[in-house]
């Protein structure tokens, strides 16, 4: 019986993946794994016998995955299940961002109480929220992962040109497409910007003073990736200016809440049943693949393997990379094993025909291992 620790509301669909006579799932002490989705784990103690955590979502900045791969847990995350939804805000943003939607219908609420001045208060005031329309315009899309490429596709069919970039050029990438190697390229070419990419220290306040110089004047950005990704002191100079014409973002701060040309929401980019549910489906589903096979399926600190149906007893090892482990585990067994690398940590997989555990601890690089 595996236990199953719900830091945050999973969705009762993802839930049910489990087999209630293999999973007990809810608030417990010492977890066989857990499920999250927002709430904060920099801070938690993990007990000796948790060997997975999955996030019923993308981002993983809530997650100490350094510190869970030296304690040997498997992070998992779940890429493209809210993609969807998170598409479905950012062109309903480009929308927002040009007819000053947020504006408009915040000056429309001041108007009440004045009765038959309504009407021609709206017609003499109107004017102040117009906006340019986005067909035959050019989105800059930064980042073509899961949501950039969906984000990319909606816009060309509604008539926008897209200027996109990413470090490479990924499979089913349109020729419509014009696929930039270089940011400045995007940056020179579009009439908005949308940020779909991870959050790094190579990536944080890349939208800044010197990054915005080189965009068109009036360009407007969106920012339905991380809130870090934009200096806010650079973007709020830049709207002051009129260099940039509007920001939408998912990530409010205080510098940037009530600022003229900002419209801010309350991070609701997977805030749909249906994300929700695909994001609980997807984090159940790899749990149960890596606790019951050993499988490892979308994770962000581990190497990925699938493997054959289970042969006998199976052998899980995380550990640090070394050359000579199969050799170790041929002489210690005589069985072959499948091993995987990813950066500082590598996953060797092999079935026996009973329980060698024991001596496979003993091993030097070795930082777990577990048998099913």
């Amino acid at each position: 019986m595996y236990n199953v620790l719900t830091l945050n509301k999973i969705a009762q669909v993802g839930l049910d993946v489990f087999d209630k006579a293999k999973y007990t799932c809810g608030e417990m002490e010492n977890p066989d794994a857990i499920m999250v989705r927002s709430a904060s784990m920099h801070e938690m103690d993990f007990a000796e016998n948790t060997l997975a955590i999955a996030r019923a979502g993308a981002g993983v900045n809530n997650i100490p995955f350094d510190k869970c791969s030296e304690q040997g847990i498997v992070v998992f995350n779940t890429p493209g299940a809210n993609a969807n939804a998170v598409k479905e805000l950012v062109i309903a943003s480009l929308f927002l961002s040009s007819r000053r939607v947020a504006a408009a219908y915040d000056w429309c609420k001041g108007l009440k109480g004045k009765g038959d001045e309504v009407g021609k208060l709206v017609e003499k005031g109107k004017s102040q929220f117009a906006g340019p329309e986005i067909l035959g315009k050019t989105l800059g899309v930064i980042g073509l992962g899961a949501i950039g490429m969906k984000v990319a596709q909606s816009a060309m069919a509604l008539g926008m040109k897209v200027a996109a970039y990413d470090i490479v050029k990924p499979a089913g990438c349109s020729d419509d497409i014009l696929f930039c190697t270089d940011l400045d390229a995007v940056y020179e070419k579009a009439d908005y910007i949308t940020l779909h990419l991870p959050l790094l220290d190579s990536t944080k306040g890349m939208i800044n003073a010197d990054s915005i110089a080189k965009m068109k004047d009036g360009v407007r950005i969106l920012n339905f990736a991380r809130g870090a990704l934009v200096k806010d002191t650079d973007l709020i100079a830049a709207l002051e200016s009129g260099k940039v014409s509007a920001y939408i973002t998912d990530f409010p701060t205080d510098a940037v809440i009530g600022v003229e040309g900002v419209t801010a929401l309350p991070h609701l980019g997977a805030s749909t049943p249906e994300s929700e549910d695909n994001c609980a489906v997807m984090a159940a589903e790899q749990i149960d693949l890596y606790l019951s096979t050993g499988s490892i399926k979308n994770s962000v600190n581990m190497p990925n393997v699938i493997l054959p149906e289970i042969s006998g007893t199976r052998h899980c090892i995380i550990h640090t990379p070394c050359d000579c482990i199969a050799g170790k585990i041929k002489e210690l067994c005589g069985a072959d094993c499948t091993t995987s690398t990813r950066g500082d940590y590598a996953y060797t997989v092999f079935d026996a025909d009973k329980d060698y555990s024991a001596q496979v601890k003993e091993f030097k690089c070795v930082i777990r291992v577990r048998v099913i």
